[in-house]
Order: C-alpha cells, then sequence, then structure tokens
C-alpha cells in the first residue's frame, strides 16, 4: 500500500460538480492499493497516517513535533490507484493496482480503521471510491511524505 501524505490548509474533494468532503488544517492523503496488500499493510499505513509528527509543539515551536491526532487536525483520504501505475511505454500500465472489487473493500477498511484509531471519527473524510474526482488543496509547507508498505524503511 502506497500513501502520498500531505500536510494541508485546507482541501476538498469534489464529484459532478459537488463537493463531497472537504477539510480545514490537516493530512490530505492519496492511497493507492497493490495487488498484493493485505491487512498488515493496511494497518502498516494506518499507523503512519496518524503518526507523522507534521507540526511544530504550539508552546515550545520545537519542529516536526505533533502528530495530525496530537494536535486534533483533521484527514481526507481519497483513493488513487494510479500510484502504482507503471510507465514503461507512453501508456500507463496499472497491473500491479488491486482490481477495483477487492481495492474498494481494503479502502474502506483503511478509513474504517483510521477513524477508529484516531478517536474522532467526525475529524476523517472520504472521497468517493471509483469516481471521477476533482481535488484541491492548499499544501502547507509544502509538506509531503511519501510511504510505501513494501518499502518500510524509506
Amino acid at each position: 500500500m502506497r500513501a502520498v501524505i500531505q500536510r494541508v490548509k485546507s482541501a476538498s474533494v469534489t464529484v459532478d460538480g459537488e463537493v463531497v468532503s472537504s477539510i480545514g488544517p490537516g493530512l490530505m492523503v492519496l492511497v493507492g492499493i497493490r495487488e498484493s496488500d493485505m491487512e498488515k499493510d493496511l494497518s502498516w499505513i494506518v499507523k503512519k497516517i496518524l503518526s507523522v509528527k507534521a507540526w511544530p509543539h504550539p508552546e515550545t515551536q520545537k519542529a516536526w513535533d505533533v502528530s495530525v491526532t496530537g494536535a486534533g487536525l483533521e484527514i481526507l483520504l481519497v483513493s488513487q490507484f494510479t500510484l502504482y501505475a507503471r510507465l514503461k511505454k507512453p501508456k500507463p500500465d496499472y497491473s500491479k493496482a488491486m482490481g477495483p472489487t477487492q481495492a474498494k473493500d481494503l479502502y474502506s477498511q483503511l478509513v474504517e480503521e483510521v477513524r477508529r484509531q484516531y478517536g474522532a471519527p467526525e475529524r476523517v473524510k472520504d472521497g468517493v471510491f471509483g469516481a471521477k474526482m476533482d481535488v484541491a488543496l492548499v499544501n502547507d509547507g509544502p509538506v509531503t511524505y511519501i510511504v510505501d508498505s513494501n518499502d518500510p524503511d524509506a
């Protein structure tokens, strides 16, 4: 499982001209699911999302000291199978991405697990799986991390 985690001032997802999710300050996370991903990959990604220290401490201003949960901020999760595209030819190859039926189930589990572990489910939003989405964000920093459960030391 791969995630692009971005610290944002705001982010939103629009489908067919209607805003379906939006957040203020927090994390915008694009999630790609590989054909071989399992629950252990999901658990690893959830831990990374919730624990990454992306904000300064409010009192000491010590950089990289507070997580999204510690700051009480929001999370917007968006499924994005193109994170597993291979560009060997001009036309992208998506054969490493999990098929839509299985991926939808695993992505739904991921959303529910982030909500459960955060402990404030109303602060965790998501897009519409499989829909053509317009994703807007104001990256704060910019701060962007890429993590992959297949490369846990990266």
